[in-house]
C-alpha cells in the first residue's frame, strides 16, 4: 500500500525539531529562519548581540518558539564545545548562512580583508558544523544546510575571496557527507541564484551589470529571500533523509542558460 498525501507531507513536517540559523537578522537569513518556523521547527538565531532582534519580533509575531544566542562568526578560534551549553537544547537542524563579502581588483585585495571573508564563509561555518554535529553523530540524527552560491561553480568578478570561500563551501558539504552519511547525518547546500538582498545591491544598482545579469536569468526576474524557503524545508525534514552531498541551485535557471 502506498502512502497517503497525508503522510507524503508529513514529511516535510519540522515539528518538534530544534534549527540553529546563523546570519538570521536580515534577507536570505530571515526568510529561512521564518519559512523553517512557519514548518513547525523551534528557531535558534545565532549572531552578534542584537543582529536578529527584528527577525526574534517576527517569529514571536507568528506564535514560533525563538531564541538568540550570541556567536562572533568572524572568531572561529572563539567557537568551541561551550556553545551547546548556551543552547536551550539540542540542535536538529543547523543552517549555515552567514556570509560576507568584498570587491576589489584580485591584485589590490588585502590580506586581512581576504581572511576576514575566508574566516567567516568557511572556517567559522566547518568549526560550528563540527561542534553541533558531534552530538548529532552521537543521536545518529541531524541535518546541515550550507548557503552557497552560483560562485560555487563561477569565478565571478573582483570578489575572490567569496568565490573561493564559497567554491570550499560546495566541496567541504560533499567531504562531510562522506563522511556522516553511514551516521544518519545529512549534510547538503542551497546555492542561491541572484537574490535581491544587501550584498547583490551594488549590482544591481549598476546598470550595465544588471542588464548583463537580467539578460542570462531565465525566469526573467531575480529571487527573493523567500524563494529559498521551499529547498531549506526540504533539506531540513524527513523528506531528504536519502540525500546527502548535494548542492541544490535555486537560480531561476541561470545555470541551465
Amino acid at each position: 500500500m502506498t502512502a497517503g498525501p497525508a503522510a507524503a507531507l508529513g514529511a516535510f513536517s519540522l515539528a518538534g525539531r530544534r534549527a540553529l540559523v546563523t546570519g538570521a537578522g536580515r534577507g536570505i537569513g530571515r526568510a529561512l529562519a521564518v519559512g523553517l518556523a512557519a514548518a513547525g521547527a523551534e528557531i535558534v538565531l545565532a549572531g552578534r548581540p542584537g543582529r536578529s532582534e527584528g527577525t526574534l519580533e517576527a517569529l514571536a509575531g507568528m506564535g514560533a518558539a525563538a531564541s538568540t544566542v550570541d556567536l562572533d562568526l568572524s572568531s572561529p578560534a572563539d567557537i568551541g564545545a561551550g556553545l551547546l551549553d548556551r543552547l536551550p537544547g539540542p540542535v536538529d537542524v543547523l543552517v549555515n548562512n552567514a556570509g560576507a563579502i568584498a570587491r576589489d581588483d584580485a591584485v589590490d585585495v588585502d590580506l586581512a580583508a581576504w581572511n576576514a571573508v575566508v574566516d567567516v564563509n568557511l572556517t567559522s561555518l566547518f568549526q560550528l558544523t563540527r561542534v553541533l554535529a558531534r552530538p548529532m553523530l552521537e543521536r545518529g540524527a541531524g541535518k546541515v544546510i550550507n548557503v552557497a552560491s552560483l560562485l560555487s561553480f563561477q569565478g565571478g568578478l573582483r570578489v575572490t575571496s567569496y568565490a573561493a570561500s564559497k567554491h570550499a563551501v560546495a566541496g567541504l558539504t560533499r567531504a562531510l557527507a562522506n563522511e556522516w552519511a553511514a551516521a544518519g547525518v545529512q549534510i547538503n547546500a542551497i546555492a542561491p541564484g541572484y537574490i535581491e538582498t544587501d550584498n547583490t545591491a551594488p549590482l544591481r544598482e549598476d546598470a550595465e551589470r544588471r542588464r548583463s545579469i537580467d539578460s542570462r536569468i531565465p525566469a526573467e526576474r531575480w529571487g527573493r529571500p523567500e524563494d529559498l524557503v521551499g529547498a531549506a524545508v526540504f533539506l531540513a525534514s524527513s523528506a531528504s533523509d536519502y540525500v546527502n552531498g548535494h548542492v541544490l541551485v535555486v537560480d531561476g535557471g541561470w545555470m541551465a542558460r
